[in-house]
């Protein structure tokens, strides 16, 4: 598995004309799901991710996590994350896991999130998003698992 992880102002997915997910203070999470990840790789990142210390303190350090500051975070599955572009011009997703295993993974990743007490929205598996980013920093954080 692997996480784009960027610390916001403010997010939004939209599909179309509908607004799906939105927050303020908190995360984005990009989440690419590979063909030999599990259950256990998702929750290694749920645990890091929740408790990962990338928010300001009262002295400005970035000391404070996603738990400790009440934020929110939204999870968008991105199978494109797994593109493999050493060969050619065009990227080979052959990494990237199907949807029958990658859409239970994400959803067991957004529910260990919630059971870390963060309020995780998503948007649409395999749907066409326009996702919204008040990159915060910015903080921009790459995480495999």
């Amino acid at each position: 598995m692997r996480a784009v992880i960027q610390r916001v102002t403010k997010g939004s997915v939209h599909i179309g004309s509908v607004e799906k997910a939105s927050i303020d203070d908190g995360l984005i999470i990009l989440l690419g799901v590979e063909k030999d990840d599990n259950q256990e790789k998702a929750d290694f990142l749920a645990k890091k991710i929740s408790h990962l210390r990338i928010f300001g303190d009262d002295q400005g350090k970035m000391n404070l996590s996603l738990i400790d500051i009440g934020g929110k975070a939204i999870v968008v599955s991105q199978f494109t994350l797994m593109a493999d572009t050493r060969k050619g011009n065009r990227p080979s997703f052959i990494r990237a896991a199907a949807p029958d295993l990658a859409r239970p993974l994400v959803n067991y990743f957004i529910d260990q999130m919630d059971n870390y007490g963060i309020e995780t929205q998503s948007g649409e598996f395999a749907a066409h998003m326009l996702v919204n980013i008040a990159n915060d920093g910015p903080v921009t954080i790459l995480m495999d698992a």
